[in-house]
């Protein structure tokens, strides 16, 4: 089993992960997060998605409804995202509408947790991530 451990700040609101998005071209892409434990699957940003080229086009048509801090709106699979130093291959993720004020391209949601032995060490500002080993 590999630990990977990944610094965060304590001071932040968030748990707050830069990581990788890489194209089936090789060209990474850089992707600001943050952990979300109370989401279901990670999302990603429409607006992201269409900057980085993996979207054509956004929906144009997006409210956010009231309670909902996003709005999912599809689905995409992308090629390789490697977070706390995990690549994950052909990995699912929901294309939702994010107020750009928040200033994330996503959120890493319970998908990601369910697939590593996460410890998050708050004290010292540390995310040690393990893979489930095959029983």
């Amino acid at each position: 089993m590999r630990d990977h451990r990944t610094s965060f700040d304590i001071n932040s609101h968030h748990i707050h992960l830069e990581f990788v998005l890489t194209a089936s071209n090789g060209v990474p892409y850089s992707v600001a997060g943050i952990l979300d434990t109370g989401a279901p699957s990670t999302e990603f940003s429409d607006q992201f998605l269409l900057h980085t080229g993996f979207l054509d086009r956004t929906e144009q048509n997006v409210s956010m409804k009231s309670g909902l801090q996003t709005q999912k709106y599809g689905a995409i699979t992308l090629p390789s995202v490697t977070i706390c130093g995990h690549q994950m291959n052909n990995f699912e993720v929901f294309v939702s509408h994010f107020e750009q004020s928040w200033g994330i391209d996503a959120l890493i949601g319970l998908d990601f947790f369910r697939r590593f032995l996460v410890t998050i060490d708050y004290v010292n500002g540390v995310l040690i991530t393990s893979p489930y080993e095959s029983c």
